[in-house]
């Protein structure tokens, strides 16, 4: 007899439940009763979860289960930045990054198995892409931490803020990120905050509209370029969704969202985008967009052909952009020494997209 494949609960919203538990023959409040046991009190086993019936934890027991991705490493950087590489099957791993800090602790998760994207700065798009992750896969990586650091509020160390902004473009996997931000945001799961839980994006504009209509969680947009000819070469997306049209978007986001501001990273390499011109057109290109900037300095990685801004042209950046009235901050670099650091996860991937083999044919100089 062929092994019966199990109902993964982990890749259900409330809405998912609800439908499933309707199925069953059962009423919708289960949901409810069964998100407090998994995502509350980090339960998998369906024997223990008391207020159901016996015959409903037994039928549970026989087609469903809760699994979540299974961590085959555990580094901690002398920071306090911690490092998960958990296993995604077929040869294929995934990083999820904990930052602690003083009143908070993000989380900073995947959403693909490498990168669908081709960034030149970063050392996920530098190992390719196989796959988007499931829903469970995603959100699963919250409820691992989660459960890991328990949800006590006099924990200093616990989560409170969750970043997509690990591997891959949230929004090219939009089918699978959306149900787990909701999860993110249930009073019934992990109840996180609408400003604390934020999706980042290299500008997949088609589902930037989507998410500003079907999402109340924060926005961060990875811009690192102010001219089209420059982003298109560091940022490729901007070649099929140039700026005008990203900008469009954004201020949908705005406008949908009132009250709330957009986070745009940019990371500073050296002698590439960190000009004065580069932060005059940055302010320029973000007018009457309510804003918050993070400078980010390069963390370099192997086979890197981009250097870090130098502190003093950092600063000059910040400083032009302040005095047209922006919020900007330099976000200060954690977990680079267990390569935790952004842009440094890489994970395992099983190159689907051969954009190694590619880019390493193009630093020998050899035509792809």
């Amino acid at each position: 007899m062929a092994e019966y494949l199990k109902n993964n609960l982990l890749g259900m919203d409330r809405a998912g439940l609800e439908a499933y538990f309707e199925r069953l023959g059962e009423k919708p409040f289960r949901a409810r009763q069964i998100m407090k046991w998994i995502y509350q009190q980090g339960e998998t086993d369906f024997s223990r979860m008391t207020d159901l019936s016996v015959r409903l934890r037994e039928l549970l027991q026989e087609t469903a289960e809760v699994r979540a991705p299974e961590v085959l490493s555990d580094h901690l950087s002398r920071d306090g930045t911690r490092k998960w590489l958990m296993r995604m099957g077929s040869g294929n791993a995934i990083e999820t990054v904990f930052i602690p800090e003083e009143g908070r602790g993000t989380l900073c998760i995947s959403s693909q198995v490498g990168c669908a994207l081709d960034c030149q700065f970063c050392a996920t798009a530098e190992q390719g892409f196989n796959r988007n992750l499931t829903t469970a896969e995603i959100i699963g990586q919250v409820w691992h931490v989660n459960r890991l650091l328990g949800r006590d509020e006099k924990n200093a160390k616990r989560l409170t803020n969750v970043v997509l902004m690990g591997m891959g473009e949230p929004l090219a996997n939009f089918r699978n990120v959306l149900p787990a931000v909701n999860l993110m945001l249930d009073d019934m799961a992990f109840g996180l905050s609408k400003r604390r839980v934020t999706l980042s994006t290299s500008g997949v504009v088609s589902n930037l509209y989507r998410f500003a209509e079907q999402s109340e969680a924060a926005l961060a947009v990875s811009l690192h370029a102010p001219f089209d000819e420059l982003r298109d070469e560091i940022v490729p997306i901007n070649r099929k969704w140039p700026l005008a049209e990203l900008m469009t978007a954004c201020r949908y986001y705005i406008e949908k969202h009132p009250g709330r501001h957009i986070t745009w990273e940019y990371v500073m390499l050296d002698g590439v985008n960190d000009g004065d011109q580069h932060a005059r057109a940055m302010a320029r290109l973000l007018a009457g967009i309510p804003s918050k900037i993070n400078l980010i300095p390069f963390n370099p990685y192997p086979g890197a052909r981009y250097r870090r801004s130098s502190d003093a042209r950092i600063q000059r950046f910040r400083e032009i952009l302040q005095a047209k009235g922006y919020n900007v901050i330099t976000r200060k670099t954690r977990g680079d020494d267990i390569d935790a650091a952004c842009g440094q996860l890489a994970g395992q991937v099983k190159d689907r997209s051969r954009r190694q083999e590619r880019r390493a044919a193009a630093r020998e100089g050899i035509a792809s």
